[in-house]
C-alpha cells in the first residue's frame, strides 16, 4: 500500500495534477485486484487484456454482486483520464459484455475504454442463453428486482471500490450510456440515482417496459396470426409495403432521398396495393394482410378504442421488418414474438404463467390491469427528472423515426410531458435533449437508407462537451 501511495503521488507530483494523467498500472496491480475484498461482494478474476482494436491495455476484473449479479470492469493499465462510462444491457440481458464482442456503441464498453475511461456493465443479475431468454425469471422476484434497477447501484458500487483500490482515487465525471432496455436503464439511473452520474446518453429507451413488451408486442403477434396459428403477413411483403411508403411519402419533407422525416406528416393509402379477385402473390396485399398493418400501424387498442400504448409501427421502418416482424423467407428474425412469449411467460405479471404462455392469451381488457406490480420494478417513463436536474445532470435522448421495436411516439409522449413539468421545452433543453433521427433502426442496429447507424453517432463526445465545457449539443 505504501508503494502504490507512492507512485500514485509521484505521477501528480511529475504530471502536475489530475487531469489526463497516465496513471500507470502493471500487470501485477492488476492481478493484486483478485484479493480485493468488498462488501456483500468479491471479485472471481482480474487479468490484463491487449485490445487492437481498441489500442488500449487494460485490466479486466469480473465481479459478482450478491445475490448473483455479475458485474466486469475494464480499467486502463497506461492512461486513465479520470472518468468513469458505465453502460446497459439489451434484450432481457444476461450475456455479459454481449455489445463489446461487436465492437458496437450502443451498451458497449469499448467507446469509452478508446478514450481512456475506466468502464463497466452487468448481466442485471442472471445468466440467459440469449438476450430473448427469461426463464430466469420465473417465480423469481429479486432477480427481477435487480434486472429492474438494482444491477446499476450495484455495478457503481462495485466499480467505485476497485477504481479506488486500483489508482487509489474516484472518478472525476461519471456517465452512464445505454439503448433499448439499455436505454430504459439509462432513465432509472436517472430517476433512481440521480446524483450518481454527470452525463446520461438514453437511446430508444424502452421505459414503459410492461406497455412495450407485454401490451404493444402481444397486439402486434396477434394481428399478424390467423384462426390456425400461422403468420398472415409473411416474410418478403415488408419491400412491397416500403416501396409504396416511399412512393407516397418521401417527397413529405420537400427531398426525395429514401428517408421519411418525421412518419407522423405522413398519410399512406395501402389499398392501392389490394389484390384483385382471386390474386394472391407477392405483388399485391389481401384483406387480411392490410388488416395487419392497419393494425400494426395503429397501436394496442382495448374494445373501447382507448389507446394502451403511445402509436404503432411507424411509416418509413418497413426496411427493418425483417429482423423485428416478419423475418425472411429463409428465415431468422422476427424477434418480436420471441420477446412477447418470453416476457408474458415469466416476467410481466406477479404469478408467472410459464412456458405454456402464448403472446395470442393476453387480454386486452383485463391484463393491462395485471401489469401494474410489475410495472413498479421495471418502468422508468415517470416524467418528472426534477433530483437529476438539481444535481446538475445533463442527458441526452435519441430515438430513430424507423423503429419498428420500441416505438419512437412514445420517447416523444415522454419528453413532452417532462418538459410540461420543468417549466416548458426551452427550459428542460438545459438539461435534457432530446434528438430523433429520421430513418435510424432501432439502436441503429441495422443501416439506414442514408447509410445511418449507431456508428455515424457521437454522443459520448457531445456529452462530454456539455458537463465538462457548457456546449450544448
Amino acid at each position: 500500500m505504501k508503494h502504490r501511495f507512492f507512485s500514485a503521488t509521484l505521477v501528480l507530483i511529475l504530471t502536475g495534477g489530475t487531469g489526463g494523467v497516465a496513471w500507470a498500472r502493471t500487470t501485477q496491480d492488476c492481478e493484486a485486484l483478485r484479493n480485493h475484498v468488498m462488501d456483500g461482494a468479491y471479485v472471481t478474476s482480474a487479468r490484463v487484456m491487449t485490445s487492437a482494436k481498441q489500442l488500449v491495455d487494460y485490466c479486466e476484473v469480473r465481479a459478482t454482486t450478491l445475490p448473483s449479479i455479475a458485474i466486469e470492469v475494464r480499467l486502463p493499465l497506461k492512461e486513465w483520464n479520470g472518468k468513469f462510462y458505465q453502460v446497459g444491457c439489451g434484450g432481457f440481458c444476461g450475456v455479459l459484455g454481449r455489445a463489446d464482442k461487436k465492437y458496437a456503441f450502443v451498451n458497449a464498453m469499448g467507446p469509452g475504454l478508446a478514450r481512456g475511461y475506466a468502464a463497466a456493465t452487468s448481466d442485471s443479475g442472471h445468466h440467459g442463453l440469449d438476450i430473448t431468454d427469461a426463464s430466469w425469471a420465473h417465480n423469481n422476484l429479486p432477480a427481477e428486482r435487480d434486472f429492474g434497477w438494482r444491477a446499476i447501484g450495484e455495478t457503481n458500487r462495485v466499480t467505485m471500490s476497485l477504481l479506488d483500490a486500483f489508482y487509489n482515487r474516484k472518478p472525476e465525471q461519471s456517465y452512464f450510456q445505454g439503448c433499448s432496455n439499455g436505454g430504459r436503464l439509462a432513465n432509472m439511473a436517472a430517476l433512481k440515482y440521480p446524483q450518481m452520474f454527470s452525463g446520461i446518453i438514453a437511446g430508444a429507451p424502452a421505459m414503459d417496459y410492461t406497455g412495450l413488451v407485454a401490451v404493444k408486442m402481444a397486439w402486434l403477434v396477434q394481428a399478424n396470426t390467423d384462426k390456425d396459428g400461422k403468420a398472415i403477413l409473411k416474410p418478403g411483403k415488408d419491400d412491397l409495403i416500403g416501396a409504396e411508403v416511399m412512393k407516397q411519402c418521401d417527397a413529405e419533407d420537400g427531398t426525395e432521398d429514401g428517408i421519411i422525416e418525421d412518419p407522423r406528416r405522413c398519410a399512406v393509402d395501402l389499398s392501392v396495393l389490394r389484390c384483385e379477385a382471386y390474386q394472391e402473390d407477392a405483388t399485391c396485399l389481401t384483406d387480411a394482410e392490410l388488416e395487419v398493418v392497419e393494425k400494426w400501424r395503429q397501436g394496442p387498442r382495448n374494445q373501447a378504442g382507448e389507446q394502451l400504448y403511445p402509436g404503432g409501427v411507424p411509416e418509413g421502418s418497413e426496411r427493418f421488418w425483417w429482423l423485428w416482424l416478419t423475418g425472411k423467407p429463409e428465415g431468422g428474425g422476427r424477434l418480436i414474438p420471441l420477446f412477447a412469449k418470453n416476457f408474458g411467460a415469466y416476467m410481466a405479471f406477479e404469478d408467472d404463467p410459464g412456458a405454456s404462455y402464448s403472446p395470442l392469451d393476453f387480454d386486452f381488457e383485463t391484463d393491462p390491469k395485471r401489469l401494474e406490480a410489475m410495472a413498479a420494478i421495471y418502468n422508468s417513463d415517470r416524467p418528472d427528472l426534477t433530483a437529476f436536474i438539481a444535481a446538475g445532470g445533463k442527458m441526452i435522448v435519441w430515438h430513430g423515426w424507423a423503429d419498428a421495436i420500441v416505438t419512437p411516439y412514445k420517447t416523444v409522449d415522454w419528453y413532452e410531458k417532462l418538459a410540461s413539468n420543468t417549466g416548458g421545452k426551452e427550459e428542460l433543453k438545459k438539461n435534457v435533449q432530446l434528438f430523433m433521427i429520421p430513418g435510424m433502426d432501432h439502436c441503429g442496429l441495422l443501416p439506414g437508407a442514408n447509410g445511418v447507424d449507431q456508428d455515424s453517432l457521437n454522443m459520448l463526445e457531445a456529452l462530454e462537451d456539455w458537463v465538462e465545457k457548457g456546449i450544448a449539443p
